[in-house]
């Protein structure tokens, strides 16, 4: 049986220089994956080669100010440290870090990472997010974390969005307590499998539209699809997590234009710097179903500036190893102009109608009630089996569940205060099913 790549080419057809070319891409489509917008553009902006492309220079000086620091080759020093200090009134003033036993990490970001815990009390398990004050103030990014809380207040009504039980803060970090998910990213088992069949492209393609459908109909736009932010649960469904980049209230006509997003999956208007709208999100799905279709994002290049071009300017290219339905979906889905694009007209309701998922039973889908294609086969909360081994085998930080009377922050007394004032959150008791 000839074993295809995800170029479409049969494995036998590939000659040794052609498939270390293969493996170098991927390769460097992984290391580059790991690092937010911020750090990429760090990155991009000392290499010298890149720089010269027109539309990498483009980019680079039209940055928003959250990414300015980046491009400053003095940054400002970070604020000196102050004494512990009132961050705004708590709706759950009782809960604390020393609730929970803190077992594991199992994922990082820009501003902290994610924890498995148990809850002391119930012996629940929970996905803490524990973040650094000190790292958001300094990059001023404490309006997209206001947002991520928002938007996950938001969240309980949907099955395919990550729940948040609780947050509260100690004076120098806040906490999520969010629903446990330990079925894996959607990255983690494309790294494994290479590529889908199509009927389970399918089914991940539908949750997630349905997911997204879902903020759109709540004037949220996520902005940072890619499959890092999609979870699998034990059964097999999605979960989209991390809102950190979600733009809220955006009417159905309505534009934004900051600059955020994964270099691999940012629509051609972001690019251009011109205002967009809640579409981008439709590009995003084409391009994780693209990959999940092809193994790569489409567009993809090691060269970051040739990556760029292409995404502007390069038709796309689809083989023929897909439906006919796939095929127009991603036409669809990965038109260049906004307002020819699947989604522009009617959002969500010109996404379910496609024939891509006829085979889809929407009020079955949204009530779980379909068969996931794949089972993560966990045993229990302990099962890690599924969690990248870099996260997993990182010892659990001391301070992370440490007393607050220790702790110190790196901002001003009333700047803190009035950045995360508001933040802790517990819900209504009538909130939990």
């Amino acid at each position: 049986m000839t074993i295809q790549t995800e170029t479409g080419v049969p494995a036998s057809d590939l000659t040794y220089s052609k498939t270390r070319g293969l493996v170098a891409n991927l390769s460097a489509f992984m290391k580059q994956r790991k690092m937010g917008l911020n750090d990429f553009i760090q990155k991009l902006s000392t290499h010298s080669y890149a720089c010269k492309h027109p539309e990498v220079q483009s980019i680079l000086n039209l940055t928003p100010p959250q990414d300015a620091e980046l491009m400053n080759s003095n940054p400002s020093p970070p604020p000196s440290p102050s004494q512990q200090i009132n961050l705004g009134p708590s709706s759950n003033p009782t809960a604390k870090p020393s609730d929970f036993d803190f077992l594991k990490v199992i994922g990082k970001g820009s501003f902290g990472k994610v924890l498995l815990a148990r809850h002391r009390s119930d012996e629940k398990f929970y996905a803490v997010k524990v973040l650094q004050k000190k790292a958001i103030l300094k990059k001023k990014e404490e309006k997209h974390i206001m947002s991520e809380r928002n938007v996950l207040l938001k969240n309980v009504k949907h099955p395919f969005l990550v729940g948040l039980h609780y947050s509260f803060q100690t004076a120098d970090k806040l906490y999520f307590v969010l629903d446990y998910i330990n079925g894996g990213e959607l990255f983690y088992h494309l790294q494994r499998e290479r590529c889908f069949l199509e009927p389970r492209a399918r089914f991940y393609s539908a949750e997630i539209a349905s997911a997204l459908g879902y903020l759109h109909s709540l004037n949220i736009v996520y902005r940072d699809l890619k499959p890092e932010n999609i979870l699998l649960d034990s059964q097999g469904h999605i979960i989209l997590t991390d809102f950190g980049l979600c733009k809220e209230n955006i009417e159905p006509n309505g534009t934004t234009s900051t600059f955020c997003g994964t270099p691999e999956y940012l629509a051609p208007e972001v690019l251009h710097k011109q205002p967009y709208d809640r579409t981008v999100d439709w590009w995003c799905l084409g391009a994780v179903l693209y990959e999940m279709l092809y193994g790569l994002p489409p567009f993809y290049s090691r060269n970051t500036a040739e990556m760029y071009d292409n995404i502007l300017n390069k038709p796309l290219q689809l083989k023929p190893n897909i439906s006919n339905a796939a095929r127009h979906m991603l036409e669809g889905l990965l038109q260049k102009d906004r307002t020819k694009r699947l989604g522009f007209t009617d959002d969500f309701t010109e996404i379910k109608n496609h024939m891509f998922f006829s085979p889809i039973n929407w009020d079955d889908l949204n009530a779980k009630k379909l068969t996931p294609p794949f089972n993560p086969n966990v045993t229990g909360p302990n099962d890690l089996r599924h969690f990248d081994p870099e996260f997993t085998d990182e010892p659990v930080p001391n301070s992370i569940g440490c007393s607050p009377d220790s702790a110190l922050v790196t901002a001003s007394i009333t700047e803190a205060a009035e950045a995360f004032l508001g933040f802790s959150y517990a819900p209504a008791m009538d909130s939990y099913l």
